[in-house]
């Protein structure tokens, strides 16, 4: 199964939590965004960027959005939605989905399968689709 991870810049961490698990259990990132995040870009390397994202995005099968997200991940979300990849939206907790004075409206859509948990615990749910 091949996936893209979208999430917000505060979240490297559990990024690449989330994709050492699934590579170790056979999947495979289509693109790894943290390993590109370090010091200031020109507009042409955002581009690059940006061109990187959105091929993972278009050769995954599944996208992931760890919550909190940034306006890149939320992109990264629109363009799922759009060309109807199977989207895993997780958090730690609800609140960040469910409370109606922080979520966002997309996230309520019925083709999202929302995750509310430990790392552990969504990831094993995530596991689940590729069976």
């Amino acid at each position: 199964m091949k996936f893209y991870i979208g999430s917000g810049i505060k979240n490297v961490e559990q990024v690449n939590y989330y994709s050492k698990i699934l590579e170790e259990n056979g999947w495979r990132n289509t693109y790894n965004w943290t390993k590109d995040i370090s010091g200031n870009k020109t507009i042409e390397e955002l581009v690059k960027y940006a061109i990187f994202e959105q091929n993972g995005i278009v050769e995954s099968n599944v996208v992931i959005i760890l919550l909190p997200a940034g306006r890149g991940a939320h992109i990264e979300l629109g363009m799922a939605l759009a060309l109807n990849k199977k989207i895993f939206l997780c958090s730690d907790c609800m609140e960040n989905i469910s409370n109606e004075n922080t979520t966002v409206n997309f996230y309520q859509l019925s083709n999202i399968t929302r995750l509310y948990g430990t790392a552990d615990e969504n990831i094993k749910e995530i596991l689940r689709y590729g069976d």
